[in-house]
């Protein structure tokens, strides 16, 4: 590539390609398409032959990273794969460098993937890991990689599930003129959802109406849907009281301890020091029982430093001997079915899945009033909902949870009900598909009636 044009794609991807999370929307950058001319892309034609089929399946590309932790991004995404009708679509599952636990999951479900070799990702301001590389090196070598790719696997549609891969991807798929599904279960302020996903995607997914960006710097109208994760709900759930007693004896509690419990991977959105402080705040006001936090989920590469800084938290307050950090547990079920109540700390969340699946166990919910949590409980009915910004809100429903038994029975009951009927896989997959259909039906960029719903 020509210097002089090498330096004006660097500055185009400079302006375009940037995931990091940012209030604000700033400058306009210039279509796609410029960046197109100067790389000298064209749209890309397989060299394979022509599926012979009359009516082929619609052939949907999963790229994901191997080096990350096993979120309820990968879990919601891996389970729509496997309940794909494989005569109406063939998924293509992709992984960039090892496996990891992502890749140990698809493998545990049966799925068969890829290792895509060699093609690093471009390293974000807030996340950067090991193998990342700079924008240069993006533009030089890794986009003209996933253009190859692309036209090697020949997807009808790319279905982008996380952060990196968004970006990453939606820039390759412009480029061959792919059809591109943005599935944002991140926050709504973030720069991919309101700059990239609007110039880059043909459609976008929110797994809530709070995750919708807030401020698109294009009109998102007919292009995005909301569809809420989905969940595969057991046809029997453990015994609560069996499940309790099971946890108190591995950990050595005495049988009148509360246990609360956390669940999530450690990342700094979901506030694991803020349940360790709400933790305290519950224990102050029970000095005559002790209460212990159970708290299931792995670290993050990208936050490595925050199970230490909740460990050191803990041991400000002088309760490390009532936390315990469990790790990854599986199943989590039982785990999930035997604390008394579960707490949800977290800000910015599109919509937990540990909260729904702690609803349909039999689990009271505390969750704080923030995110999509507000569109997951009904204050009161299925659950309670605190203020975010004060751990101590926690106590006065937890004590109510605690003490009063026809309460407590009423919100189980609501609250199981209330999954079942909102959050089955069946809804979810019914949705996803007709996503897929309406994006092969349209075209690329099509302006057919959307489904903002």
């Amino acid at each position: 590539m020509p210097g002089g044009a090498r330096g004006r794609a660097l500055a185009l991807a400079r302006r375009f390609v940037d995931l990091s999370p940012r209030g604000s929307v700033g400058v306009l950058p210039k279509p796609l398409t410029h960046l197109s001319k100067v790389l000298g892309a064209r749209p890309e034609k397989s060299s394979l032959p022509p599926m012979t089929s009359a009516k082929p399946p619609i052939r949907i590309l999963f790229p994901f990273a191997g080096d990350t932790g096993l979120g309820g991004s990968h879990v919601s995404a891996l389970g729509l794969i496997g309940a794909l009708d494989r005569s109406r679509y063939l998924p293509i599952i992709v992984m960039h460098g090892a496996p990891g636990a992502v890749g140990a999951h698809v493998q545990e479900m049966g799925q068969e993937y890829e290792i895509l070799p060699d093609i690093s990702l471009l390293a974000t301001p807030n996340q950067r890991r090991a193998g990342d590389v700079s924008l240069g090196r993006f533009v030089t070598r890794s986009l003209p990689a996933l253009r190859q790719q692309i036209r090697r696997l020949r997807p009808d549609i790319i279905h982008t599930n996380e952060g990196r891969m968004h970006g990453n991807w939606a820039v390759a798929a412009q480029l061959t003129r792919s059809r591109h599904l943005w599935h944002h279960r991140q926050d709504p302020r973030a720069f991919g959802i309101n700059k990239l996903a609007p110039l880059l995607s043909d459609q976008i997914v929110s797994v809530s109406h709070f995750a919708k960006p807030v401020r698109p710097i294009r009109s998102v109208e007919g292009r995005i849907t909301v569809v809420r994760s989905p969940f595969d709900f057991p046809a029997s759930r453990p015994d609560r009281a069996d499940a309790g007693a099971r946890i108190r004896q591995e950990l050595g509690l005495p049988a009148q301890a509360v246990v609360l419990g956390w669940f999530g991977m450690l990342v700094g959105r979901k506030r694991p020091v803020q349940f360790v402080e709400a933790v305290d705040a519950i224990q102050r006001a029970l000095p005559d029982r002790p209460v212990h936090g159970v708290m299931l989920g792995g670290p993050d590469a990208a936050e490595p430093d925050l199970e230490t800084r909740t460990r050191a938290r803990a041991a400000d307050l002088g309760i490390a001997d009532r936390i315990h950090l469990m790790g990854f547990r599986t199943p989590v079920a039982p785990w999930m079915a035997g604390v008394d109540i579960s707490l949800v700390t977290a800000l910015h969340e599109p919509f937990g899945r540990t909260l729904i699946e702690a609803m349909d166990l039999g689990t009271p919910v505390v969750a704080t009033r923030h995110g999509g949590n507000v569109e997951a409980l009904r204050d009161g009915e299925t659950g309670h909902l605190v203020d975010p910004e004060a751990p101590a809100a926690f106590v006065p429903p937890v004590l109510r949870l605690l003490n009063d038994a026809p309460h407590r029975r009423r919100v189980i009951d609501a609250a199981q009900i209330e999954v079942r009927r909102s959050y089955g896989r069946d809804i979810h997959l019914r949705q996803i598909c007709a996503v897929y259909d309406r994006m092969m039906a349209r075209g690329r960029h099509g302006s057919g009636p959307g489904s903002d719903s």
